[in-house]
C-alpha cells in the first residue's frame, strides 16, 4: 500500500519568525485559511483555521523573504506531529506543516480562495 501525507494551504501569513541554523535558514510562521459556509439560520459565515508552517530556504524554497506578514501564499508540504510534556507535566501534541513549497499568490489566484 502507498502511503501518502501531504497537504496544500492556500491562505494568509500571520506571525513570522526567521532564525539560522547550522544546517540553513528557516522561517517559522502561521498561516490562515477561511472556510465560508451557511449557518443554519442561512447567514453567512467564516471559520478561519490557523496553521503552524516550518519552511527551510532549499532549491524548491530559495527566498523566505516572501513569507511577510498579511502575504496570501500557498504552501505544499508534510504534515508532522509531535508530542512533548509541558512545564506542567500534561503530555501535549502539536501539528506543524514541513513545506516543501511555497509560492506569492497572485490577485487573481486568491479571488479564486
Amino acid at each position: 500500500m502507498e502511503q501518502l501525507n501531504r497537504i496544500e494551504l492556500r491562505g494568509n501569513v500571520g506571525n513570522v519568525r526567521f532564525s539560522e541554523t547550522g544546517t540553513g535558514k528557516m522561517a517559522r510562521f502561521s498561516l490562515a485559511t477561511n472556510y465560508l459556509y451557511k449557518n443554519k439560520d442561512g447567514d453567512g459565515a467564516v471559520e478561519t483555521t490557523w496553521h503552524n508552517v516550518v519552511a527551510w530556504e532549499s532549491r524548491a524554497i530559495p527566498d523566505l523573504g516572501i513569507i511577510e506578514k498579511g502575504s496570501p501564499l500557498y504552501v505544499c508540504g508534510r504534515v508532522r506531529c509531535s508530542r512533548y510534556t509541558a512545564a506542567d507535566g500534561t503530555e501535549k501534541q502539536s501539528f506543524e506543516v514541513i513545506a516543501a513549497r511555497i509560492d506569492k499568490v497572485t490577485d487573481s489566484a486568491a479571488g479564486n480562495a
